[in-house]
């Protein structure tokens, strides 16, 4: 069968993504199993290739499966859906990833023939075995199919026990856009998937939700094998805590020195694992650690206990000290909360110029659907527009008023990146290193934006 896999643009919600592109490499890997069976695979990224119905009609396909990772591409989807049925009403549309599997009746639609519940690279395969052997897809267990208006559920797939056993991912697919993909102004950028899940459960996040509360890892041997033929400066691993095991991170790390792989390579990673083991950061710095995301998300363990969040303010602190003895760059992450206060934005302010968080990861507390945070406060959402939940809006009730609120928010950006110096520092950096002009007046743009309130304003009106 002819097959064609598509990410969905950008559209019109604000927040990190407009400071990253990262390539669809849950699209890649799905691809690899379908090849794997014999299926002729294409992937659209739209993101960066706009001309959809250019795709649809001269690639002849019979199915097309839709990423619908993010609640902001929720709309996308149901357009690129309905776009694909009204060129070919014959072809089967289905939808699969985080927000898809957590929210299937957002995709009760009628271009919409299924949802993929679940890790995609075995119920995609079995759907398509399905459709091609002309039998029931009510048999194929991780999907919610659409029929008659009414949505039917079928039985649950287990999980992938042995991640090993996935083929490589075909990152082939994605040859024309390689050079786009971008992580700041690290470009360009290959993503690596060494575990999936994550044995924490945050009220904020979806991830934990997916995986069905399980942590699962590949093989130190596996992750170099996929990591030996990537090309390029960047390595992005895209693990929500890279060091599940102390063991398996040593040993990863060991690899790649012998094998003499030299890349710069971030990844995120709970300040807890590096406190508890100090001795990893020192050994990933010679084998290329550059940068480390961490989930500070709050300054006073008060409010991490609030949001589920097993961890102390102390382990932040002590990790930032870690990793900057070791010469690795930190991006923070904090979460804002909507009933903040001035004093409370005043804080937050100093804390982040006390401990020269000069890159911070900023986002306003947002209840994604499916999470726990989403049951606990959904009767006080102050709008229900998906494209609103991109973390930079709020849907929650402020304190302040709207207009004060964003100007706060946006006071924080400006004591991250803003500082006196570091503005031009960016600057230098991004001019050596981005080739295009082009890219780097709208990298540029965005990054000094989020340092505006009308930024925030404009996009909740716009949206």
């Amino acid at each position: 069968m002819r097959i064609l896999l598509i990410q969905p643009g950008l559209g019109r919600a604000l927040g990190f993504q407009r400071l990253a592109l990262v390539e669809p490499l849950g699209l890649e890997m799905v691809a690899s199993s379908l090849i794997a069976c014999g299926h002729e695979v294409k992937i659209l990224d739209l993101r960066i290739d706009k001309n959809l119905e250019k795709w649809i009609s001269d690639f002849d396909f019979s199915l097309c499966g839709i990423s619908c990772s993010f609640t902001i591409d929720v709309y996308q989807t149901l357009r690129i859906a309905q776009a694909i049925k009204n060129v070919k009403k014959d072809i089967f549309v289905v939808v699969g990833g985080h927000h898809a599997s957590l929210n299937p009746s957002d995709f009760s639609h009628p271009s919409i023939d299924a949802v993929v519940i679940g890790e995609g690279e075995t119920t995609t395969p079995d759907l398509v075995s399905a459709l091609e052997g002309r039998r029931d897809i009510e048999h194929v267990p991780g999907l919610v199919i659409n029929r008659c208006g009414q949505q039917k559920r079928t039985p649950l797939r287990e999980t992938i026990k042995n991640l090993d056993s996935l083929p490589l991912p075909s990152r082939h697919l994605l040859q024309p856009y390689r050079e786009q993909y971008y992580l700041g102004f690290q470009k360009p950028l290959v993503s690596v998937e060494t575990a999936r899940g994550c044995p924490y459960r945050c009220e904020f996040c979806s991830v934990w939700k997916f995986y069905g509360g399980q942590c699962r890892i590949k093989s130190p041997e596996r992750v170099v094998e996929e990591i030996v033929p990537l090309r390029g400066k960047y390595l992005f691993f895209t693990d929500d805590n890279f060091f599940p095991s102390a063991q398996r991170g040593q040993r990863i790390a060991e690899l790649l020195l012998e094998r003499g792989i030299r890349k710069r390579i971030t990844i995120q990673a709970r300040s807890d694992a590096i406190v508890t083991h100090p001795e990893l950061i020192s050994l990933w710095k010679k084998a290329g650690l550059w940068k480390v995301f961490i989930g500070f998300e709050k300054i006073e363990d008060a409010e991490l206990c609030a949001l589920g969040k097993s961890n102390t303010v102390k382990n932040n602190e002590e990790a930032l000290r870690i990793l900057r003895a070791n010469k690795v760059e930190v991006c923070a992450s904090l979460i804002v909360d909507t009933q903040y206060e001035r004093k409370d934005f005043r804080k937050l302010r100093h804390y982040i110029h006390q401990w020269r968080l000069y890159s911070p990861s900023l986002s306003i507390l947002t209840p994604l659907p499916g999470t726990d945070l989403f049951h606990r406060l959904k009767n006080r959402l102050t709008s229900r527009n998906l494209e609103l939940f991109d973390l930079a809006h709020a849907v929650l009730p402020t304190r302040l008023n709207l207009r004060d609120f964003y100007r706060e928010f946006s006071a924080l950006y400006r004591t991250g990146y803003l500082r006196a110096g570091m503005g031009w520092e960016i600057l230098t950096v991004w001019v050596r290193r981005w080739t295009s002009t082009g890219e780097l007046f709208k990298m540029l743009k965005s990054a000094w934006a989020m340092g505006s309130a009308r930024y925030y304003l404009s996009g909740h009106k716009r949206i």
